[in-house]
């Protein structure tokens, strides 16, 4: 999403990059040992897409070197537009298969049957490899798992917002409905939209430099998330790691194989430090910690 640049509106959430920061931000992904890229339709309109495909080439990425992930903006549309804007999608890529295409919101005028029959045509048609959802509910996502498995396929994901301040898939039956289905969870925004960064609590003033939607998010969470972001910067000195990298760690252990995460990055050092997030082990202390301060986002 940060390579939407400030068009559409995005500008309300994400400062603007420039063509050699998104190239910088993948090379420096790659080099981490990063080799899956998610993005939308939705992320500049086709913009996010495009920069994806033109940092890959740069950096001297064919297809299939890299997994790519990307998603149909369902608002105000039917299943017809999932086949009528595959080319449009493969276009922006350049090249780049779409491994993982995905519903990006619950929202559209046509059923999740309708919705799902339409990327099982994609697959069949050799368009798309895998079919996932996004922000889709557990009875929603059943619904889509059943009418995929009538066409021979699975249900590969369910991307949903799953972080140390936003657990709620936990105890409204996304979580329990995925492991029952065999269908990954793709968390996003797995640092809490940056507050379990701890940057914002150690320098409040840079809120006034953030994009207005996330200094408002950002700002009326900070008294609250203090004392998890001290126990992750604490725990972190102890591994020498960031808060950023134990948020990521616990989330990518807390649910065994079921959870992935995509962490963002506006600037290639955010990269570099969420692929260096696996390298370190937290203690059964250390995850009843986190537990224990993060219930109430349960």
């Amino acid at each position: 999403m940060q390579f939407s640049g400030s068009r559409r509106g995005f500008g309300v959430m994400f400062e603007e990059l420039t063509r050699q920061q998104t190239e910088a931000i993948v090379r420096a992904a790659l080099e981490g040992g990063i080799n899956w890229f998610d993005t939308a339709e939705l992320y500049g309109f086709g913009r996010s897409e495009r920069r994806l495909a033109e940092g890959l080439k740069t950096a001297g990425r064919r297809a299939g070197q890299v997994v790519v992930a990307t998603k149909w903006f369902p608002l105000l549309r039917t299943a017809g537009s999932i086949r009528r804007t595959i080319h449009t999608r493969l276009q922006n890529l350049d090249g780049f298969p779409i491994d993982l295409y995905q519903v990006h919101h619950p929202n559209s005028l046509s059923t999740p049957e309708a919705e799902m029959n339409a990327m099982a045509d994609l697959v069949e048609a050799g368009m798309i490899r895998s079919v996932g959802v996004s922000n889709f509910d557990a009875r929603r996502m059943e619904r889509a798992h059943r009418t995929l498995e009538r066409r021979g396929l699975p249900l590969a994901a369910n991307q949903v917002e799953y972080s140390l301040v936003e657990r709620s898939i936990e105890t409204n039956g996304v979580l329990l409905a995925a492991r029952d289905l065999g269908v990954t969870i793709i968390a996003w925004s797995p640092t809490g939209r940056g507050l379990l960064t701890g940057k914002f609590h150690q320098d409040p003033a840079r809120l006034r430099r953030t994009p207005p939607v996330r200094r408002w998010y950002l700002w009326r969470r900070m008294a609250e998330t203090r004392p998890l972001v001290e126990a992750l910067e604490a725990i972190g000195a102890s591994h020498g790691a960031s808060a950023a990298q134990v948020a990521l760690n616990w989330l990518l252990h807390s649910a065994g194989e079921t959870v992935v995460a995509i962490p963002g990055a506006s600037r290639a050092e955010q990269a570099t430090d969420s692929a260096a997030a696996m390298g370190f082990k937290l203690s059964e202390e250390e995850f009843a910690r986190l537990e224990e301060l993060s219930r109430a986002y349960r």
